[in-house]
């Protein structure tokens, strides 16, 4: 059974800094690109971050460059997400997500972790 389990969200000021942890199981990952996403209330999920398994390849949405940072860690199968200077718009269910490549829509998803910053 394939599971992305998410954690490290929660509540920060504005300017504050959180790490988000993907935890992935059930089959191998090594071809997929993992991906970050989050969706803000009474908004659509959006792209936020990707980096491919094998390395290099990190892409960002230009709302977080400079301030977010997507690494993985092969030996632990997870994914990371180092948030710095976080703003109140970054507010959000974040999302981790599995894409085969040459595809734009996850073909896992885990259940999402909410990260509220304050202002």
């Amino acid at each position: 059974q394939v599971q992305l389990v998410e954690s490290g969200g929660g509540l920060v000021q504005a300017g504050g800094s959180l790490r988000l942890s993907c935890a992935a199981s059930g089959r191998t990952f090594s071809d997929y690109i993992m991906g970050w996403f989050r969706q803000a209330p009474g908004k659509e999920r959006e792209f936020v971050a990707s980096i491919r398994w094998s390395g290099g390849s990190r892409y960002y949405a230009d709302s977080v460059k400079g301030r977010f940072t997507i690494s993985s860690d092969n030996a632990r199968n997870t994914v990371y997400l180092q948030m710095n200077s976080l703003k109140p718009e970054d507010t959000a269910v974040y999302y981790c997500g599995a894409l085969k490549p040459g595809t734009i829509v996850p073909a896992y998803w885990g259940q999402g972790t909410q990260v509220t910053v304050s202002s």
